[in-house]
Parts: structure tokens; sequence; C-alpha cells
């Protein structure tokens, strides 16, 4: 596997760098409501800044056909700015070169205003690196899509990973390419059928594996037990039974909850119970793990030394049915402090459990990706990563001038 080249191997000083980061944040009304995104990316912009780069930001936001104003990035570089303390100016005309000075930054409009973006076309990708000297991907979560800010321009730039890029792959390659033994995963959501690449992948893998969420009905009801008005997926029984059955055969351990915490209308502050599952009448909808089961897994996770998350235990976003995620959330930190275990989590929801519970920084590694951390999971290659391994014979500028190095 050929060397990934990161900003260690690149002199920057006075060259223009094309930095592809993700910046497709949550908003509301125009307003951001989650900055995790942009904080992430700090490091590496401010490390380009201090050594007198000229920095082009690109990024995109949301799913435009063609140009939706409602989508602009102006709201998210005038954060940003705030959070460098130095304007960015928002360029929406590509053909021109921001005229920047050495440790100033501007920002293209969203990629995803040009229909080549999302095409990886070749002629787009021209463009965008006919604005900068070197391109820099410090984009991770947007890594699993080959269009052209991610993948096509490698071909063109010479390219280097940023510092979160350089993180979230050398987490991953300790987690899941050399990871610590034993592992445990735990793998949530609404649906089988949305993770059963993950869930096959994962039961070839790891030691023990927790389905949790509505992936956790599905399991409960292909053993011919009562869900109730779960969230479950009756079509998906042939493929628990075709994942148990790899689980086997590999000597992983798929889990099931010893008790649930079950509503019969699904409102904030239900009355609730908690039981067996086998205990659920055709009224019960489970809405979380009960705390024999989180203390079960809590036991589980003693015994090992890398821990996986991706996906809370239930419906989280609606009190007090977060109490089984968070409560594990806090119980896991615990064990990263305390013991040899590497924990690592990803996606969106699982970032807010962790948010959630307090110990965001308490985990060893904590990916914002999405799509790609799960990609990861199951094995696939990402065109953005593979993009990145080249040789150095284009470590060049546009001049011919060698650049690599220190």
């Amino acid at each position: 596997m050929h060397k990934i080249y990161t900003l260690d191997d690149v002199k920057v000083h006075n060259q223009r760098v094309l930095l592809r980061v993700d910046l497709n944040v949550p908003m509301k009304d125009g307003v951001i409501i989650d900055h995790e995104r942009m904080e992430k990316i700090l490091p590496t912009i401010k490390e380009l800044i201090e050594k007198g780069a000229k920095i082009i930001l690109c990024a995109h936001l949301g799913r435009p056909k063609g140009v939706d104003l409602s989508l602009s990035l102006q709201p998210i570089a005038d954060a940003l700015s705030k959070l460098i303390k130095q304007p960015i100016n928002l360029v929406r005309d590509y053909s021109k070169t921001p005229d920047l000075q050495q440790g100033q930054v501007a920002m293209l409009e969203n990629l995803r205003f040009h229909a080549g973006e999302e095409k990886n076309d070749p002629v787009f990708a021209q463009q965008l690196a006919s604005l900068a000297d070197i391109y820099v991907n410090d984009g991770f979560s947007v890594s699993h899509r080959a269009h052209a800010s991610v993948e096509a321009i490698t071909h063109i730039l010479p390219s280097f990973a940023g510092r979160l890029m350089q993180q979230e792959i050398e987490a991953l390659t300790q987690a899941f390419d050399h990871p610590k033994e034993p592992i445990m995963a735990i793998v949530g959501g609404s649906k089988v059928s949305t993770k059963l690449s993950v869930l096959k992948s994962l039961a070839q893998k790891v030691m023990y594996l927790i389905p949790a969420g509505g992936i956790a009905n599905t399991f409960i009801y292909a053993h011919k037990q009562q869900v109730g008005k779960s969230l479950c997926e009756p079509d998906m029984v042939d493929m628990v039974m075709e994942i148990e059955a790899i689980a086997l055969k590999s000597g992983c351990a798929i889990i099931p909850p010893s008790d649930v915490v079950v509503v019969e209308n699904l409102e904030a502050n239900a009355k609730y119970r908690t039981c067996a599952p086998q205990d659920l009448t055709y009224k019960d909808m489970i809405v979380d793990f009960g705390p024999e089961t989180v203390n079960d897994i809590y036991k589980i996770a003693q015994l090992c030394r890398t821990f996986i998350w991706n996906g809370p235990l239930g419906v989280f976003e609606i009190p007090p049915f977060d109490n089984g995620s968070v409560t594990l959330a806090q119980k896991i930190a615990h064990l990263t402090k305390t013991r040899d275990l590497y924990t690592i989590a990803g996606g969106g929801e699982t970032i807010a459990v962790l948010n959630q519970a307090g110990v965001m920084d308490n985990f060893s590694y904590v990916s914002t990706a999405g799509g790609a951390f799960l990609e990861w999971i199951e094995g696939k290659s990402l065109p953005g990563v593979e993009a990145l391994k080249k040789s150095n014979i284009q470590i060049k500028n546009q001049n011919g001038k060698v650049i690599n190095g220190n």
C-alpha cells in the first residue's frame, strides 16, 4: 500500500492550498445548530495559516439541484471566520482565483451548485485545480464519495491528507485493520436493511456483537418473540438468520437484550415499564434497553480491548428513553480511562449520545463521519482515501518544482 502523504510532507508557505472539508452542518432558519464539524477542521486551517499558506476552502451543503441560495455557504463562512478570527471571503465565481495574501482564507460557494461535482467530472476538477498549487483533503466524512473535489482532483494536483483526515485514518486503521482483541461492537439503527453489510462484516471480525435500536427488535422477532408495536422488519428475518450463521461460524457471540423498556404510546415522559423481551404484549413498543442489559454490555466490555459503537440503544432523542444510551456511554467512558480499552464511536446520533452523556472527550476517538465510517467498517475502499495513496512523482507544483519535504 502506498503511503498517504500528510502536511508533514509538504511545504505550504506562499502556496495556494485547496482544502476540501466537510461543512455539511445542521442548520435551522439559516442558523448553524451544531458546530462540531467546524471545530474538527480548525487544527488543519490554523496550521496552514501559521505556515503562510493561501487557503481556499471548498465544501458542500445539502443536496441542491443547481444553484439554491437557501443552501449557500455564506452563513458557514461567517461562523467559521469568527472561529479563526479573520474574515473569509465567499467566492461564487470559480473562474477567478481568489486574491489572497499568506495566511488568508477564502471559501468557494457550495460545490454541489455545479453538476460536475457529484459526477466526478474531470473538467470541473480541472477548474477547481486551476485555483491552487496543492490539494489537501481534510474531509474523511465525504471520502466515500467519488466526487470531483474528492477524487478527480487528486489526478491533477499534488494531494495530501489534512490533520483530521490523518487522525481518522489512523484511528480506524487501529480499530479495524490492526485491532487489539477481543473486539466488541454495538450497531444501532432503525432498520437491519440499512446496516446489513455492516452487521455481516462485523459478525466475521468481532467477538461480541450487540444489535441495538430497531435492529435489535428484528433480531428478537426473528426468534418468534412478540415485539408488539415496536419498529421491526419482518421481511428481514432470513437476513438475521444469515447474520447469525456467519457469527456462529466465526465464533462471534450476538448478544440479545435481557430486558427492555416499553411504552404503549411514544411521547416524552410517557408511562413505561421494564420487562424481559418474552413478556411483551401486542400493545407494547420497545424504546430502550433496560438497566440489566446495559450492565451486561458493561461487563462484557470489561473483557475486551476494543469497543466500537455506531447507533444508540433506543429512542434516545425522547426522554427518558435516553437513559440506556447515556448510562452506557458513561460506563464505557469510565473503562476507557481506567482500563486498556480502545473505544471508537462514529455517526451523528452516536455523537449526540456522547454529548448528552458529557463524555465526548473521554472516548479514544470519535468520528464525525457517518457513511464513510460505516463503509470502512464493511471493509470497503473509500475513493477519497484511495486517491491519496499515490507515489511521490505527483508531489510537485504546477511549475514542476518539487514541494514535498520539510
